[in-house]
């Protein structure tokens, strides 16, 4: 079967990388344009890009998909189906209907919940016990195809949206090769979403970072954990802003005080919440490395 795989980010390149480690016939990747990052501004390939030129496969990066010539390149390629994961451009519907095996998706929740950019991140921010992984028939809604298959997995306690992705990476990429199969042998299953079910999962904004200490200490862990690693939950002490990695609830005695209320404790921050206090055990001070919150109080004081 011929796969044309698209695809942008590590959360894709784990897939590609699987199809790879399997044997299976990658024909071409198609993927975002290069950008420029940093303070240099330097143009920066994907880590798709990067996989699939150190596996000698063809690469393309049209700018849309709209203007009729990434079909003629689809149709050069011949491929049997399209796999995409976390691609970052809508398939038009020229494009949908080509593949003889249809366009297959990999999203990074148990659909119909948490459709759109940023289903990892909003099941922790949610503070959500179980996520996992979809494959699903792509079509011109975002993320409303028919299901495929589905691998479930508990979210840990204390794991970071960082951590988390990193998992459903792995899951992502096996789920992937069993849909490939399912496919080709003609067994594969359609399963209609329920819209009713369906939420979303918009892009996470850095405006989501400041901690409101008036939420309970469970809203607030969740987070902490949700915008690690970007954009960082962060918190203001005395005219200074500090991103904040790692907490646990505390107590549930505000002692009296009014909430964002800094309580003198030599195991880290200890802040008055909505319920409570929360300590905060792991920070980064202005212009410094992440440390220890015990360390960072050994050399200053925010009471």
């Amino acid at each position: 079967m011929k796969i044309l795989f698209m695809g942008t980010p590590d959360f894709a390149s784990r897939a590609l990388q699987e199809l790879y480690d399997r044997n299976y016939n990658v024909i071409g990747v198609f993927t975002q344009p290069d950008k420029p990052k940093n303070r240099g501004m330097k143009l920066e390939e994907s880590p798709v890009k990067k996989l699939a030129v150190i596996h000698g496969t063809p690469v393309f990066q049209p700018v849309t998909l709209r203007d009729g010539e990434a079909l003629k390149v689809i149709r050069e390629l011949e491929p049997d189906i399209i796999a995409v994961v976390a691609y970052g451009k809508l398939l038009p519907k020229e494009i949908l209907d080509y593949p003889k095996y249809g366009c297959i998706n990999i999203h990074g929740s148990l659909l119909p919940k948490y459709r759109g950019a940023a289903p990892i991140q909003w099941s922790v921010l949610n503070g959500d016990k179980v996520t996992g992984v979809t494959s699903m028939y792509m079509a011109e809604g975002m993320d409303t195809g028919d299901m495929i298959l589905k691998k479930e997995t508990e979210i840990l306690p204390e794991e970071t949206s960082g951590e988390l992705f990193d998992r459903l990476s792995v899951l992502g990429a096996e789920l992937l090769c069993e849909t490939v199969d399912v496919l080709e042998k003609g067994e594969a299953v359609r399963t209609p979403q329920n819209h009713d079910e369906a939420t979303h999962a918009p892009m996470i904004e850095k405006s989501m970072s400041p901690i409101d200490w008036s939420k309970n200490a469970w809203e607030i862990l969740n987070q902490i954990r949700g915008l690690d690693p970007w954009p960082v939950a962060t918190a203001e002490f005395e005219g200074q802003k500090y991103k904040v990695f790692k907490a646990v609830k505390y107590s549930d005695d505000t002692k009296g005080s009014p909430v964002g209320t800094v309580i003198p404790n030599k195991e880290g921050v200890e802040v008055v919440c909505g319920d409570g206090t929360l300590l905060i055990t792991q920070l980064q001070p202005p212009g410094k490395r992440r440390m220890a919150a015990a360390d960072f109080l050994r050399g200053h004081k925010l009471w």
